[in-house]
């Protein structure tokens, strides 16, 4: 209701021309708040208030616009402009947007950065995607071990203007190297004439700069850091991880993971800025494949197609199995994939995990064979024999899924793959072959097809 409402004076304050007022009440606003009310207007509206807002504030709302907006607004703009917004971006903030721009746009922001933020951008771009490097930020403040208290807090007020966060401060040795960490608090509260290596915390976690993302998430949640050092092989500092960051981090790789778990190309565009052609593309490789993978089943049923005629009564019963252990596959599968991810479960946990899930098959299984037994008997009224078919196959089909579902994951991570890439429709289509076999095998000894 506020946002709206935020949204409301913004377009009656453009509608009646009232620039002053309407970069008074953008002052006073959040920069995310400012950047969704700029985001629900024209593209004409939103130029008119990105050129009303003050230049610093406009270089921190536009960090929080898509990239469309983004690309439109720095197309836009002239040399001067938008040399001012990249110059007052943060290096990580930038470095995102470049990766994002057309060449030609790239080539005009570089050309009229300045040179200390064309030298930070470069060394960003420097690094794999998805690493730790290609996430930092170089604007961070650096002490040395042998000053006082009160120089320290006096280079932060110099350099803390520009850094990402002051809250932390790392001490170097003249080669850059990581000697350690000193929390602004600290500073605060010890004596002016205290030296900066006698107060300083020396056992540092770092990060180093090739480490993937989704590792880099795992260590914040582990030591519920807010931003951590990112160092090279000689344990130099190269730059610093923010928690921001991270909370970005975390929505892309739990997106991509869905994406992967319903089988679609992972995409990094939103849903309604993605064409249909796109995401036509994004799906048609893994339900091609997966429909060539479920013809298996279709050749199981063929091949006992003489059984099927003399008891057609097993028939109904196919639907029920193979749905079933295709939705125990899929529990098993998220919950391992879930471990996986979280760094709960390793390769070498594969045994105890089976064990675990065997256990967990064998009880499941029995259950849903009990209820199943008596629901064929009473409701269906078929015969003993049929229905212990049924329940029989039941309790197999659960045991494999679940099985298939654990394994198959750890399997993938161990071969380097996404674990995500085997959950529920790969494990479903491999599930229902093997629920279909069994079926077929116990129907075959019990009845004497």
């Amino acid at each position: 209701m506020e946002e709206r409402m935020q949204f409301e004076t913004v377009q009656e304050l453009l509608d009646t021309k009232q620039y002053t007022n309407l970069r008074q009440f953008l002052s006073e606003l959040n920069d995310a708040d400012i950047a969704a009310c700029m985001e629900e207007l024209g593209q004409e509206s939103m130029l008119k208030v990105f050129r009303i807002l003050p230049k610093d504030l406009a270089a921190d709302v536009f960090s929080y616009l898509d990239v469309d907006n983004q690309q439109m607004i720095i197309t836009s703009l002239t040399d001067k402009e938008a040399a001012g917004i990249i110059n007052n971006l943060m290096a990580d903030d930038a470095t995102d947007l470049l990766e994002e721009m057309p060449a030609n746009v790239v080539k005009k922001l570089l050309a009229n950065a300045s040179p200390e933020v064309r030298r930070d951008i470069n060394h960003l771009l420097r690094y794999p995607e998805d690493s730790a490097g290609s996430l930092m930020t170089v604007e961070y403040v650096d002490l040395k071990e042998n000053l006082t208290v009160d120089q320290a807090i006096e280079r932060i007020r110099k350099v803390g203007v520009d850094s990402e966060t002051i809250n932390i401060c790392y001490v170097l040795d003249p080669q850059r190297k990581l000697l350690g960490t000193v929390a602004l608090r600290y500073l605060l509260l010890s004596r002016g004439d205290e030296i900066i290596g006698d107060i300083m915390h020396e056992n540092v976690i770092a990060i180093h700069t090739l480490m993937d993302q989704e590792e880099v998430a795992r260590q914040f949640k582990k030591y519920d850091f807010t931003s951590m050092p990112v160092v090279d092989n000689e344990n130099r500092l190269v730059g610093i991880i923010t928690v921001d960051d991270i909370v970005d981090i975390m929505e892309e790789e739990a997106t991509e993971d869905m994406e992967k778990m319903a089988a679609i190309v992972p995409s990094d565009k939103p849903y309604m800025k993605t064409s249909v052609w796109e995401t036509y593309k994004k799906r048609i490789p893994w339900l091609l494949l997966l429909m060539v993978s479920a013809t298996f089943t279709g050749q199981i049923i063929t091949s006992f197609e003489d059984a099927l005629t003399l008891y057609v009564g097993l028939n109904a019963f196919i639907p029920m199995l193979m749905d079933t252990g295709g939705n125990a596959g899929g529990q098993a599968s998220v919950t391992v994939i879930r471990g996986l991810s979280l760094g709960e479960i390793e390769y070498r946990d594969v045994a105890k995990v089976m064990w675990k899930e065997m256990r967990v098959a064998v009880l499941c299984g029995l259950s849903l064979a009990a209820a199943n037994f008596a629901k064929l008997l009473i409701l269906d009224r078929v015969g003993v024999m049929i229905a212990l078919v049924v329940c029989l196959t039941l309790v197999a089909a659960v045991l494999m899924a679940m099985l298939v579902g654990c394994v198959l994951p750890v399997l993938a991570k161990r071969l380097g793959f996404d674990p995500a890439v085997m959950a529920s429709p790969f494990i479903t289509t491999i599930v229902d072959a093997l629920s279909l076999l069994a079926y077929f095998r116990i129907a075959t000894g019990i009845l004497g097809l």
